[in-house]
């Protein structure tokens, strides 16, 4: 497996390769991570892997220092599920003076963009960053960020970019709970307490699917329930996942998304509305 650290090796490396499937990461890889390295084996037989903690994604109060780091043994993951090459760049590299920022409007807004205000910026600025360097025919991303994922999803669209995208279901755990590099923080007992918010979403998928509707007292109850696990609720809804518009008629696409904090961590999930018993 090939490492590169430079933007000059990355592009070099490209140039020797006809297609390219890219799954960019933050690293910390768990289950998750290697199911999506999994799937873009299956998009091309050059798989490349971004590691690259992005710290204009990251709000002042949050855990950009803190963010889990473990590049040796992500490395040795990485090698284990086929990847040909993985990108590490520096920061100073790929974020430079910080003078071009990247924003894409609507579905950057509610939800985690209300929660994090620079976030999605931070985000589409260093994905376009990476898809210039690394030109993918395909880029594959987990659904867990749906919102991050509906900004990608429009940032390819309204940039005409010839990046075919794959977007992978949740792996969780066998709790339920969300795979995420930041359950390291969580305690045993966090995690069982963590598991309240995807049986909240299902409770609620189950609600919404009988009455045809995501409705006012479902969800006070499902903040209820929430709440009463210990939780403290950022938001739960029904959205469209490509607009990341409310909706109260639920359909084939819908999706129940949630975020909610317990301690110093925030849980985020989504599930879509049927199919999720």
């Amino acid at each position: 497996m090939k490492v590169f650290r430079t933007v000059a090796e990355a592009r070099g490396y490209r140039a020797s390769v006809p297609s390219l499937a890219l799954v960019p990461t933050m690293g910390a890889f768990h289950e998750g991570h290697l199911a999506l390295m999994r799937v873009a084996r299956e998009s091309s037989p050059h798989v490349a892997v971004s590691l690259f903690v992005n710290p204009l994604q990251f709000g002042p109060s949050e855990d950009f220092t803190s963010y889990p780091r473990q590049e040796e043994r992500d490395l040795s993951l990485a090698e284990e599920a086929g990847v040909e090459a993985v990108f590490v760049p520096s920061g100073d590299e790929i974020v430079g003076e910080g003078e071009t920022e990247v924003r894409v409007l609507s579905v950057s807004q509610g939800y985690e963009g209300d929660v994090r205000p620079i976030h999605f910026t931070g985000v589409a600025t260093i994905v376009l960053k990476l898809f210039s360097i690394l030109a993918p025919t395909h880029a594959v991303f987990g659904l867990k960020d749906l919102q991050q994922c509906a900004v990608v999803r429009r940032l390819v669209k309204d940039l005409f970019l010839p990046i075919e995208l794959v977007f992978l279901e949740t792996v969780r755990e066998p709790s339920g709970l969300a795979m995420s590099s930041r359950n390291a923080y969580l305690s045993d007992q966090d995690r069982e307490r963590a598991s309240t918010l995807v049986e909240t979403l299902r409770w609620a998928a189950a609600e919404a699917r009988r009455e045809g509707a995501w409705t006012s007292q479902t969800y006070k109850e499902a903040l209820m329930k929430i709440e009463a696990a210990g939780l403290v609720p950022d938001y739960i809804d029904a959205v469209d996942p490509w607009t990341m518009r409310p909706v109260q008629r639920v359909s084939d696409s819908t999706r129940l998304v949630a975020a909610a904090r317990l301690g110093a961590v925030r849980l985020l999930d989504n599930i879509p509305v049927r199919n999720s018993a």
